[in-house]
């Protein structure tokens, strides 16, 4: 069952439904993989939208995953705080995109954007040609970048025009599922040529009506938090109260089930 798209509710309840995990460890790719999935988004730092994981991390996922399970796609992203970088910013993901494939990737997730909020068309032939440079076929994948765009559907049409494998979406809302009406406009719009999946506040209680849009995939961290209350700030974003979170195989099959696989 390891590492395939599964029959199930999703492209018009006709095709095959992937699942995509986000995972932020090798503990998370085998949930993944027990679970099915067809594919997980490596990241660091998932509660800031994620940034681009460490090296070991990478390698570490790829043991976990074997040959029979999901494949590794790593988000390349060098900082949190939105998708307008400068130019060390994506010199520095060029390099990490390059980094990621050569050594065991199956593919990378990125996103970009102009001052005005527009995708960065320049920056991203950047990213995608250093990922085909490395690997001729290499996935990339547009992340929700695609979502904090003036219009998502003119993204996606420059997601497709630039040969990009996915766009990762949320409809333009904070959760998918307040994004169901511009999920289904983004599917008609790409009529197959690109492929659309739908992520953030997927869970067991929301995915069937989520994949019912029509979306070739769904994105789902299937997370909980393991919480230790430490008493001392460590950084402007934390409140004292430490924790970190980890992916939990009762939640992650709960969404599977809730789709019918």
């Amino acid at each position: 069952m390891c590492g395939v798209a599964t029959e199930g509710v999703g492209k018009n309840g006709s095709m095959p439904l992937a699942l995509e995990v986000a995972v932020q460890d090798a503990a998370g790719v085998r949930v993944a993989r027990q679970i099915g999935a067809a594919r997980v988004e490596l990241t660091h730092a998932l509660a800031l939208g994620g940034v681009t994981p460490s090296p070991a991390t990478l390698e570490l996922a790829l043991d976990a995953a074997g040959h029979d399970g999901p494949e590794v796609h790593v988000l390349v992203r060098p900082r949190a705080g939105g998708f307008h970088y400068d130019a060390e910013e994506i010199a520095a993901t060029v390099r990490d995109v390059q980094w990621m494939l050569a050594h065991g990737a199956s593919g990378v997730v990125i996103g970009a954007q102009t001052a005005t909020g527009e995708l960065d068309t320049q920056a991203l032939e950047r990213l995608r040609d250093a990922a085909r440079t490395v690997r001729e076929g290499a996935a990339v994948t547009l992340h929700r970048a695609i979502d904090v765009t003036p219009d998502p559907r003119a993204a996606l049409e420059i997601a497709r025009e630039l040969g990009l494998t996915r766009v990762l979406t949320s409809g333009g809302a904070s959760a998918a599922l307040d994004g169901l009406d511009t999920l289904r406009a983004l599917v008609a719009a790409a009529d197959g040529a690109i492929e659309v999946m739908a992520g953030s506040g997927v869970t067991a209680e929301n995915a069937a009506s989520i994949a019912a849009t029509g979306v070739d995939a769904l994105h789902f961290s299937a997370k909980r938090v393991i919480t230790a209350d430490g008493g001392v700030r460590m950084g402007s974003a934390d409140d004292g109260v430490g924790g970190h979170e980890v992916t939990d195989l009762d939640e992650a099959r709960a969404v599977r089930a809730a789709l019918g696989l």
